[in-house]
C-alpha cells in the first residue's frame, strides 16, 4: 500500500524495535520509540543496501518521494546512492575548511604560535576582520582570482587607508602561499596585484640631525616637567639604542644581559616581515644605567620594561613618546622613530663605518646568511659605536662642548 499524510501523521510506536511501513519502491518509514524515520532498500554491485533520507515531520512525505525517485534515477544511471551523498558531504566540508577565512584563521594561529608580538598579531586580525574577511572571506580560497582581491583592496583605498592596503595585499600573499603550501590551493592571486595599487608616500618621520639642535632636544627631555618617571625613562633609553618603536615597547627584562650588556631583540618583536633572526644590541654605560632605574622603578613587579595601563600583561601605547616629544614643543621635529636618524647622522659625522650603522640599525641584508655575517662581522665595532654614542648622549644633556672618544681611523 502507499502511505498518505493523515496515515503517517498519527502513527504512533508500538514498542520493540519498531515498526516498518511501506510506500513502494523500496521506500518505508520506520517507526520507533526515538522518532520516524524515512529509509528505501536498494540493491547496488550485487549487495543489499540502505539509505537514510531524513526523518518526519521535517522531512515530509512528499519530499521522501522526492528524494526516492532521486535515488532511483541515480541507480539506472549506474550510480550508488549512498556514496554519491557521501561525495556530497565530503565536498561540503571541504568547502567549508578551505574558505579564504578558514585559511586565514589557520594561519593567523600559526604565526601567533611562533612567538609573534601580541601587539602585531592583533592588530593584524583587527585588519583582516575589518577589510578582508567581509570581502572574499566566504569565497573557496583556490576559486578566487586577482580581481576578486584588488576590488576588495580598493575599497580600503578608497576609504583613505593606501597604506594599509599596501600590507593587507602583502598578508593576503602569505595566506595564499600557506594554502598552497597545504595543497589548498594552486596559486597566489596576490602575487598579480603588484603595481596595482595606489602606493602609499612613504611617512615623514622627522628628526634633529645637527649637534647643537639634538642636544637641545636631550637637555629638554631631561628637565621637562609634565612627563611620568617611566615615559621619560623609556624615551632615554630608544634615545641611547635607537632601536624600533615595537621593539622598545615590546622590551623584556628576559631579553637582556646585563652581564654580557646586551639587549638581544627576538625576531617576533622586530618590524613585521623581516624576522630574520634576533638582533644584538650592545649597551652603553649610560644604556645600563636607565636599566638599572627603571628596575628600581617597576622592575619586581612586570616582566615588561615599559607596562601599560590596562591590565598586567599590557604595554606602553605606541603613542605615547610621539605625544611627550609633541607636548614638549617638537612635533614635527622629532618623532620616536626619527631618533634612529638622528642618532645615524650624528655618529656617521664621527667616522663610524656605514656598515656597521646599518647593521646596528639592523637594515638588514635579504640573505639570512649575508644578515647573520654581518652582524658577527660588525659587533666589535657596534659596541665601540655604541658606548662612543653614549658618551656622546651624557655629554649632549650636559651641554658640554668637549667632544669625547672617536673611533679609530
Amino acid at each position: 500500500m502507499t502511505l498518505t499524510d493523515t496515515f503517517v501523521r498519527k502513527l504512533k510506536h508500538k514498542g520493540g524495535s519498531g515498526e516498518k511501513y511501506s510506500d513502494g519502491g523500496g521506500m518505508y518509514l520506520h517507526v520507533t520509540a526515538t522518532g520516524k524515520y524515512w529509509r528505501l532498500g536498494y540493491r547496488f554491485g550485487g549487495k543489499q543496501k540502505l539509505l537514510a533520507m531524513g526523518v518526519y515531520p521535517e522531512v515530509s512525505l512528499a519530499k521522501a518521494r522526492k528524494r526516492r525517485e532521486e535515488a532511483r534515477e541515480q541507480l539506472a544511471d549506474g550510480i550508488d546512492p549512498a556514496e554519491a551523498r557521501r561525495e556530497k558531504e565530503r565536498a561540503h566540508v571541504a568547502e567549508t575548511v578551505n574558505t579564504f577565512s578558514a585559511v586565514a584563521m589557520e594561519w593567523h594561529a600559526m604565526r601567533a604560535k611562533r612567538g609573534e608580538a601580541a601587539t602585531t598579531t592583533g592588530k593584524r586580525l583587527a585588519h583582516l576582520e575589518t577589510h578582508v574577511l567581509p570581502e572574499i572571506g566566504s569565497r573557496p580560497i583556490a576559486d578566487l582570482k586577482p580581481s576578486e582581491v584588488l576590488a576588495m583592496l580598493n575599497k580600503v583605498v578608497d576609504g583613505g587607508s593606501a597604506y594599509t592596503a599596501t600590507r593587507l595585499r602583502e598578508i593576503c600573499g602569505q595566506i595564499f602561499r600557506y594554502a598552497i603550501a597545504t595543497d589548498r590551493a594552486d596559486r597566489n592571486p596576490a602575487g598579480d596585484l603588484r603595481g596595482a595599487l595606489e602606493v602609499p608616500r612613504v611617512k615623514h618621520r622627522p628628526a634633529l640631525t645637527t649637534r647643537r639642535e639634538f642636544g637641545e632636544f636631550l637637555r629638554n627631555l631631561l628637565t621637562y616637567e609634565n612627563c611620568q618617571p617611566m615615559t621619560r625613562l623609556a624615551a632615554r633609553l630608544a634615545v641611547l639604542t635607537w632601536t624600533r618603536p615595537v621593539e622598545l615597547r615590546t622590551a623584556r627584562w628576559e631579553h637582556f644581559d646585563l652581564e654580557a650588556k646586551e639587549w638581544r631583540v627576538p625576531a617576533a618583536n622586530m618590524k613585521e616581515g623581516k624576522h630574520l633572526q634576533a638582533h644584538t644590541v650592545p649597551l652603553s654605560a649610560q644604556a645600563l644605567s636607565v636599566l638599572a632605574e627603571l628596575r628600581a622603578l617597576n622592575g619586581e613587579r612586570v616582566a615588561w620594561l615599559f607596562p601599560g595601563n590596562h591590565g598586567a600583561d599590557s604595554i606602553m601605547s605606541e603613542n605615547t613618546l610621539n605625544l611627550l616629544f609633541k607636548r614638549m614643543g617638537y612635533e614635527g621635529k622629532q618623532s620616536h622613530h626619527g631618533l634612529r636618524a638622528s642618532a645615524r647622522s650624528l655618529l656617521s659625522e664621527r667616522g663610524w663605518s656605514a656598515a656597521a650603522l646599518e647593521t646596528q640599525l639592523d637594515h638588514a641584508e635579504r640573505s639570512k646568511v649575508v644578515a647573520a655575517y654581518a652582524r658577527s662581522e660588525h659587533l666589535v665595532e657596534r659596541r665601540k659605536i655604541m658606548d662612543d654614542w653614549g658618551e656622546l648622549v651624557a655629554a649632549m644633556e650636559s651641554g658640554s662642548n668637549v667632544v669625547p672618544l672617536r673611533p679609530a681611523a
